[in-house]
């Protein structure tokens, strides 16, 4: 088992700059890129047909909370 607490390696955690869930601001930390950018992308993408809401929601209680 590996324990991703101090070995240094990326991990996909749910953002203490959270607006709602802290899924965006999650990813923006993962990829390195500004958190506002990930909200505009996902509230644009919600423009077009999709399971978008769907994916945010099971994002926010798959993703490990980054505080613990």
């Amino acid at each position: 088992m590996n324990d991703y607490a101090g070995s240094g390696a990326k991990r996909l955690a749910r953002s203490e700059d959270r607006w709602i869930g802290g899924v965006c601001g999650g990813i923006a930390n993962y990829f390195g890129v500004d958190p506002v950018v990930v909200r505009i992308l996902f509230v644009a993408s919600m423009l077009l047909p999709g399971p978008q809401v769907l994916l945010y929601v099971i994002m926010w209680f798959v993703m490990p909370d980054a505080r613990a």
